[in-house]
């Protein structure tokens, strides 16, 4: 069996391209790819703290790819490993991997991957700027209490 699930953050936007072959239907592929960076559980001194896959994905997905996702996204993926080594203009043999993307989806609300320090909250113009709290909840100002529902 040949499956991988990677969580991971976009190194860079998707780059997608048309394939030149059309379907029955008289329709290009969509074909993206784009680095996934992801962090590693156990990190030991002087190793790097992340690893970095190749990852492509084809037809809907890559079309998702090109909506959707931009760099700093955090994605989940499931797909297949795939080798691909060749023998490079001066005789070297060259080894490399692929992540062949089945699915892909968004591992972190939309927000939370803009975060600025504050936890992925928002804001609104109405509350003062001593309301926002780093963990995404808001202080409840002293004596305010009689104006709850609940105490």
């Amino acid at each position: 069996m040949n499956k991988v699930i990677l969580m991971g953050r976009l190194t860079r936007d998707p780059e997608v391209r048309y394939s030149q072959n059309t379907s029955a239907r008289g329709e290009s592929t969509a074909i993206a790819r784009y680095s996934l960076a992801v962090d590693r559980r156990f990190k030991r001194e002087g190793e790097p703290d992340a690893d970095f896959f190749n990852c492509t994905a084809f037809g809907r997905q890559a079309e998702f790819a090109e909506k959707y996702l931009h760099q700093g996204t955090k994605i989940l993926v499931t797909g297949r490993v795939q080798n691909d080594n060749y023998t490079n203009k001066d005789g070297q043999k060259v080894y490399s991997v692929q992540i062949m993307v089945d699915e892909q989806e968004f591992a972190e609300s939309k927000g939370a991957g803009n975060d600025s320090g504050n936890g992925g909250y928002q804001r609104t113009a109405s509350q003062s700027p001593a309301a926002a709290v780093g963990d995404g909840f808001m202080n409840i100002p002293d004596g305010i209490d009689e104006e709850l529902p609940f105490s």
